[in-house]
């Protein structure tokens, strides 16, 4: 099923003021690259696997993770032992289907062939009108979506929002005249979309023209997107219209009744996440434009559908996937099965992994170093500065009333209890039930839009390698698979941990006061609970965290500060946490917290996927988030002899610190 549909909050220019020239010549140091000196050993002999496009950090415990789950999944199976937990029979049931590539190849591409007949019989205006709540629920691809999701002006009820923008490109860059990647790209998804309209049954005519169409409708909403650097900032992606104006300003679509239809009533608002896009869709969505609108709903939807089914089918996708990530080798077929079974069932399998491999006493371990970094950063909010009382009174009001969401949910979604799965012997097929249980999860989300938001359901499950900040409930997250090593372990000292998870704790925390987080206040809701004159000073400081970073080139590629600014804001945030923590244990190892804070960014990605990350990613690169953040404290220099001509000095009016 897709995503929810909410904004996640879920790169040399004369204005750097420092860049880091890293020496080459001989092995680096603390002092001349941090990073590289940290991992050296590592970075050596790490080679990325040829079925996969990265290697390191995150990734490693992502792998792990999911083997570890693979392995035990197969064992059940073949003992044929049901577990105890009825959900997770279910996902063992669909698993069984995924992992059934005979049976799917006999079923051929047939179980799909319903779902683009309904794309296909799209002809008019009135049409797509008459169908858009059908195509909507069964999950097709639509030129617009309209799906509730927590308000942002009152997270504890839905809102209903409209959104759009699906490019084929990675982003609106890759569209640039002479970009060779977007064009290679481009040709790819041509040759890819044949390969799967001729699998359906297209003639090569058809084929042809119906990916000339959909390529046509793609070029025609380029204008209208976003950039990775507008997408990051959150209030592009907040526009409020009173549904009335939305459905004046529209002459071509009828949003009123199709919401009424989704939803059964009609809200007085809807919150727009493109602004171009509604505000051009009369020149985008007319009846001339239908056919292309057509052909490229049918495009989009081929991709997903066709993942359903055969063998050859998941080759053609796979390969096209593998061509932009630089991916050497097939995906494994087993591994596409388990983590196509597991996207549906993902809470389920993130409690069995919560049970089996995360213990009470880690997190006990755990949520008192979540408090003990609220407790610091308490302290840094009241030894402030910068801000007024007014403001810092608030601000420690958020901090106090922050939700802690530390290893697994004490319960999860209750539409598991109703994802039942039809077996081959009750005439079940793999793409089958795919499409049903799709359908029931979005059925269940429109069902769910007058009820008030369950702030007991996560928005990730426990075998989910990340951690996160939710501003719409004021909440960290952190999942049972993050907290181990390197990140977090009881045989680690403490120092450690702290320069691991300790840091990233310190990160989420971080970004309830970045440029987006502070925006809501503490009940999650949309405000402005800044002082006017603190909130310049917040964006001046912002400010020199974007020019830090602005322009730097990264093998190869130019970094846009403004775009990365708000996980680098959480980055500096968390950083300091953590060390202040760390200062005060009585046994500090300060050469262990910064060393580990370096571990953590291990990573090694293939060319072609590491320009795509760095144009399209809020993050900076793993080697800068591990050199660039102590560099702006003034501890990591007494703690490593860095003195002024190092390669990682940076001046002391050069050392960003916001929180």
């Amino acid at each position: 099923m897709r995503k929810r549909i909410i904004p996640a909050l879920l790169l040399v220019c004369l204005m750097v003021s420092w860049l880091p020239v890293f020496a080459e010549e001989s092995p680096p140091t603390y002092r001349t690259d941090f990073y590289e000196a940290v991992n050296a050993e590592w970075l050596a002999t790490a080679e990325v696997p040829s079925d996969d496009y990265m290697v390191g950090g995150f990734g490693d415990l992502v792998v792990a993770v999911r083997d570890e789950l693979m392995s035990d999944f197969k064992k059940i199976i073949a003992d044929g032992v049901a577990p105890e937990d009825p959900r997770l029979a279910e996902f063992l049931k669909l698993y069984a289907l995924a992992r059934d590539y005979e049976r799917r190849d006999t079923d051929g591409l047939e179980p799909i062939k319903p779902y683009l007949a309904k794309i296909e019989a799209i002809d008019s205006l009135a049409a797509l009108q008459s169908a858009y709540r059908e195509l909507m629920l069964d999950g097709m691809t639509l030129p617009f979506d309209l799906v509730p999701s927590e308000d942002f002006l009152d997270p504890t009820v839905k809102a209903m929002f409209f959104q759009s923008e699906k490019l084929i490109l990675p982003d609106v860059a890759y569209y640039a005249e002479g970009n060779e990647t977007g064009a290679y790209i481009l040709q790819a998804f041509a040759g890819t979309a044949a390969r799967l309209l001729a699998l359906v049954g297209y003639t090569e005519e058809e084929s042809a023209l119906i990916i000339e169409n959909a390529m046509a409708f793609d070029r025609l909403c380029v204008p209208l997107a976003m950039t990775a650097e507008e997408k990051s900032d959150i209030s592009n992606l907040i526009n409020i219209y009173q549904l009335a104006d939305l459905e004046a300003s529209i002459a071509n679509f009828n949003v009123t009744a199709a919401v009424r239809e989704l939803v059964g009533t009609t809200p007085e608002t809807v919150t727009v996440i493109s602004k171009k896009f509604a505000d051009a869709f009369d020149t985008v969505i007319n009846e001339e434009n239908i056919p292309i609108i057509r052909d490229w709903m049918l495009v989009d939807s081929l991709f997903t559908l066709a993942s359903y089914t055969t063998s050859d089918a998941i080759a053609a996708i796979d390969a096209y996937t593998n061509m932009m990530t630089g991916q050497a080798e097939p995906t494994p077929p087993e591994r596409v099965a388990f983590e196509a079974a597991r996207g549906l069932y993902s809470e389920v399998v993130g409690l069995y992994y919560a049970d089996t491999y995360f213990g009470a006493e880690a997190k006990a371990d755990v949520t008192a170093m979540v408090e003990s970094l609220i407790d610091v950063f308490r302290q840094r909010l009241t030894a402030n500065t910068w801000l007024s009382e007014t403001t810092k009174a608030k601000a420690l009001l958020k901090l106090d009333t922050m939700a802690m969401y530390i290893g697994y949910p004490e319960k999860i979604d209750p539409l598991y209890d109703r994802m039942l799965v039809e077996t081959t012997a009750d005439g079940g097929t793999y793409a089958g039930n795919r499409i049903r249980l799709n359908r029931l999860a979005y059925e269940t989300i429109f069902d769910r839009y007058d009820e008030p938001t369950d702030r007991e359901l996560w928005n990730t499950s426990a075998d989910t390698v990340n951690a996160f900040y939710n501003p719409q409930l004021n909440s960290i997250t952190f999942p049972a698979a993050v907290l181990q090593a390197p990140f977090y372990s009881r045989e680690q000292s403490a120092s450690a941990n702290y320069g691991g998870i300790g840091a990233v704790i310190g990160h989420e925390i971080t970004h309830a006061f970045d440029q987006n987080g502070s925006m809501f206040d503490e009940n999650g809701a949309m405000a402005n609970w800044w002082q006017p004159e603190d909130y310049v000073k917040f964006e001046e400081l912002s400010q020199s965290m974007v020019l830090a970073f602005d322009g730097v080139i990264f093998h190869g590629h130019t970094l846009n500060g403004a775009q990365i600014v708000t996980e680098n804001v959480a980055d500096a945030g968390g950083l300091g946490c953590a060390l202040q923590v760390v200062q005060s244990l009585p046994d500090v190892d300060l050469e262990a917290f910064f060393i580990n804070w370096a571990t953590i960014w291990q990573a090694k990605y293939l060319e072609q996927i590491e320009g795509i990350i760095i144009a399209t990613d809020v993050h900076a690169p793993n080697k800068l988030r591990a050199n660039f953040q102590p560099a702006m404290l003034d501890v990591f220099y007494e703690t490593f002899g860095v003195v002024e001509g190092d390669p990682m000095y940076r001046p002391p009016e050069d050392r960003v610190v916001i929180w």
